[in-house]
């Protein structure tokens, strides 16, 4: 499609000059089916290049395994792409930060012996190297030097907002080399001075990523690169939103009088995000401020031009009405439009199966004398249920759980006894038995999102300082890692206590549809925390106590005509058995 090079202050594309208008789609937040939906929409809008992350975590869930399937085929990403005369701008990390679980790196490096994360560190290096050479062999037929689209590739990710080793991104840059990556690097980081002095290379083109007054963050970007082409990485036209927060929005005339000033400096740039996407299952991560746990909701519509279920909103009118003006073009050809929407209406969820009862139908026990937690345990994502017999005398003492990561929810003889939150909640547990007396105790402890950005990077999950009662510590521990991914193992039952408060329980119900499905979104009013499970697929975390987000998006290709599959978990307590699918999303 063109090879791009680099003369003085100016991209070229095969020697003529050419500037970079691109918007970030992550092939991993969007179902396959809609990918070409999405990248029409994205090229309609005047833009030439879409930028994508590679999730690491993903492609090698398990160290050596390998998975480039599905919604983690990168080759028919890119082949779309391609088919659209769309280049594209790949950030392969390995962390890309994305507020995406630990930031995509894989929960198991948190497991090696010595390793250090996102640093010379050899054994880091050797981890990242074998993940590399899996995926650039499958990228490597679509760069540019060989015919492809992929124009331009980003080592690390805005790494001076973490560290400051070079010889780990001159590493890198030689594991780019070593396996055939050709194309032009460059490096992107915040508009700060130790950001850019701790994140850029002297000899490789550098970006710098913010979300307003382009002229003067282009102003600190000058100081380090004075006489090349200027770009911006992240040109965010949103921003990401945490649970028990309010929905961040941005004005189409806020966003479009910045873009007007992007093109006004004649810089190229990339719109962050074009179309956000969804964090399905468990993959969103966490922000932590040094005091406060910020978990990120499942939404990623970031207030983006197309938003969560592909719908152009008035920002991408402005957006491309800037384009085409500044431009003098208008792509020809391209008819795009929303995609329909069903609201299918209230489902009874009829059937029941209690966790604590059915638990080894979904796990087997790991025993050991001491609590693990999930990076111990090999577990990346879900929840972990820790199981203890207590023998009496025990006299009003005082449960300790150490540090919560995330969030336990304490039952004693399958009662619940209590709950505690990271960084939110904390209800003081004090047990008594008398002398003879035994009593089950589970604590289940939910992943609410490894932490994606900053100083608190390398966060395990669990109990990470072991459980006492009063100053002793007590031993002896069933552990049962519930990634929740196949739950056929449960034994279903009719509802026989309609509206009574009873969790942590799975319900199901069927969904008829008759024809051809659409987009719908689906409401937990009568929940309070969980999850929902479509056709075996995992949707998405709900939590209604906190908000912003009301609805999860469910993609019509999801469901089939005919009986659908719906499975709720419940963790916390729920009003009534039923969900509503309805015709428009609620995001705060």
């Amino acid at each position: 499609m063109g090879i791009l090079t680099m003369d003085g202050g100016q991209f070229r594309m095969d020697g003529k000059p050419y500037r970079i208008l691109s918007g970030a789609v992550h092939y991993f937040r969007v179902v396959p089916q809609y990918w070409e939906d999405r990248l029409r929409k994205l090229k309609a809008c005047g833009l030439n290049t879409v930028e994508t992350y590679t999730c690491w975590n993903l492609h090698e869930r398990r160290e050596g395994q390998f998975d480039f399937s599905g919604i983690l085929d990168i080759q028919r990403y890119l082949q779309t792409a391609q088919d659209l005369g769309l280049n594209v701008i790949l950030r392969p990390g390995p962390y890309i930060c994305a507020e995406w679980d630990f930031g995509g790196l894989p929960s198991w490096l948190l497991s090696c012996p010595g390793i250090e994360l996102r640093c010379g560190n050899p054994l880091f290096l050797e981890k990242v190297g074998a993940y590399f050479r899996e995926l650039f062999s499958r990228i490597r037929p679509y760069l540019c030097t060989n015919g492809g689209n992929i124009i331009l590739m980003q080592v690390e990710n805005e790494y001076g907002s973490y560290g400051n080793d070079r010889n780990y991104l001159l590493e890198l840059e030689k594991l780019y080399r070593e396996n055939g990556i050709d194309c032009m690097l460059f490096t992107s980081d915040g508009t700060q001075d130790w950001m850019l002095n701790g994140g850029t290379l002297p000899h490789l083109p550098a970006a710098s990523n913010f979300g307003s007054d382009p002229q003067a963050s282009f102003q600190s970007l000058r100081k380090y690169r004075p006489g090349g082409p200027l770009l911006c990485g992240e040109f965010w036209s949103g921003w990401f939103d945490h649970w028990y927060e309010q929905h961040h929005i941005r004005t189409p005339e806020n966003i479009a009088s910045d873009v007007e000033a992007l093109m006004d400096s004649g810089a190229s740039f990339n719109l962050y995000m074009f179309h956000g996407g969804t964090n399905f299952g468990f993959t969103s991560g966490a922000n932590h401020t040094g005091t406060e746990y910020q978990p990120m909701i499942t939404s990623y519509d970031y207030c983006a031009p197309v938003s969560e279920c592909g719908d152009l909103t008035p920002a991408y009118y402005r957006i491309r009405e800037v384009i085409q003006r500044r431009t003098g073009a208008a792509p020809a050809g391209l008819e795009v439009h929303n995609l329909p929407k069903a609201a299918y209406g209230t489902l009874a969820l009829t059937e029941t199966a209690p966790l604590l009862e059915q638990v080894r139908r979904l796990a087997r026990p790991v025993h050991a004398p001491q609590v693990k937690t999930m990076e111990q345990l090999g577990q990346d994502f879900g929840y972990l249920l820790y199981s203890t017999t207590l023998h009496g005398p025990v006299t009003q003492l005082e449960l300790d759980l150490g540090r919560v990561h995330d969030r336990a929810i304490v039952f004693l003889n399958g009662k619940r006894a209590g709950l505690q939150e990271r960084s939110r909640h904390h209800d003081r547990i004090l047990l008594s038995l008398e002398a003879g007396e035994t009593a089950r105790l589970d604590i289940l402890v939910e992943n609410m999102g490894r932490v994606n950005y900053g100083r608190k990077l390398a966060d395990t999950k669990g109990l990470p300082d072991g459980v006492c009662l009063g100053q002793q510590f007590h031993f002896g521990w069933d552990m049962y890692c519930l990634t929740m991914e196949n739950l056929s193992g449960l034994l279903w039952q009719k509802e026989s206590r309609p509206g009574e408060l009873y969790a942590p329980v799975f319900l199901r119900g069927s969904l008829n549809i008759a024809g051809t499905p659409a987009d719908t979104f689906v409401r937990f009013d009568g929940f309070t925390k969980g999850f929902c499970m479509v056709n075996g697929f995992l949707l998405g975390r709900f939590f209604n106590s906190a908000g912003p987000q009301k609805t999860l998006y469910l993609p019509a290709p999801l469901l089939h005509p005919g009986e659908n599959e719906i499975i709720v978990f419940e963790s916390d307590g729920y009003d009534r058995p039923e969900i509503t699918f309805v015709s428009a999303p609620e995001l705060g």
